[in-house]
């Protein structure tokens, strides 16, 4: 049964109710959004118009990464950033839902497509020969249509949970977003079941994916002993890359969702890391340590350039 009981919307709390900070706030965070939205937008682009990349599986899946990454940013930063303007943050009940969903289909694929891209580094350094035939583009698509449906299946069933929810006293959530843990806190019934269901889902979904990414990074190296000193090289800057973006994504995820379900005082630096500043770090990883994306980003410049020169 759909139970809102009597709150129409939830009071947020940000980060400061000192209007110094709140200032301080939306200057940082409209720079890091703009930046966020620019870089991975960038990568998108550059790819989707660079025929020879765009044929790279490692690229197609680096374009859409990026593409989850500027979704996932918006899910959350500019209602961040205009509720920074204001002294009472307000968001209706539906609008949460609605944040809670966008905010778990985003992370989830992301999730799906890192592990999607350790495979395909895996494939291409462990089984070179076969490349081609094992990521053709059929694979690639069946892939992406994963991630999106187990982003899709993760984040509906969260959000079926939460409606069923009685919220009839307080509604003030002390958080920048909507998250689950604060909902779970402020909910008129015993949510202790809930939130262990939760701690089991996405918790365990989070370390058992970690473990694995580690794990096949770990036989990558291993097998790149047998490689020329040129191939270790490059091979050790992609996974290198794809490193630092697994650890930057799934270690806040683990310390959010696997553990007892709580709220802690950090809770909020630890989500603002991942869900603001983990974003725009992705893209600046990905092109300072990959030649190919970098020189097609010069020649796409270039050509934007005498484009807007003709006109």
């Amino acid at each position: 049964m759909h139970n809102q009981s009597f709150i129409t919307e939830f009071v947020l709390l940000g980060f400061s109710q000192n209007p110094t900070v709140q200032k301080i706030v939306f200057a940082v965070f409209l720079l890091v959004y703009m930046a966020t939205i620019g870089g991975n937008m960038l990568i998108v682009v550059t790819i989707v118009c660079s025929p020879a990349l765009l044929g790279s599986p490692m690229h197609f899946f680096l374009a859409c990464l990026s593409f989850l990454e500027a979704c996932f940013s918006s899910a959350i930063t500019p209602k961040m950033i205009v509720d920074s303007l204001y002294k009472r943050k307000t968001i209706s009940y539906t609008g949460c839902m609605i944040q809670l969903f966008a905010e778990h289909i985003f992370g989830g694929a992301e999730m799906i497509i890192l592990t999607v891209m350790a495979y395909d580094r895996y494939v291409a350094i462990c089984k070179p020969l076969h490349y081609s035939s094992i990521m053709n583009w059929r694979l690639c698509g069946i892939l992406m249509g994963v991630a999106w449906i187990g982003g899709f299946l993760h984040s509906i069933i969260l959000v079926l949970f939460t409606c069923q929810l009685p919220f009839c006293g307080p509604n003030v959530i002390d958080h920048f977003m909507c998250d689950l843990y604060p909902l779970l806190e402020l909910a008129c019934t015993d949510t202790h079941i809930l939130g262990l269901l939760m701690v089991a889902t996405s918790g365990f979904m989070c370390i058992i994916i970690f473990c694995l990414l580690l794990v096949s990074y770990g036989v990558i190296l291993f097998s790149l002993r047998t490689h020329s000193a040129r191939g270790r090289r490059k091979a050790l800057s992609t996974c290198g890359s794809h490193i630092a973006v697994v650890v930057l994504f799934f270690v806040p995820c683990i310390f959010i969702n696997a553990r007892p379900p709580s709220v802690f005082p950090f809770d909020k630096v630890v989500e603002m890391f991942y869900t603001i500043l983990t974003p725009l770090l992705n893209p600046l990883i990905y092109t300072f340590r990959n030649k190919e994306v970098k020189n097609a980003i010069g020649k796409t410049w270039k050509r934007w350039a005498l484009v807007s020169g003709e006109k």
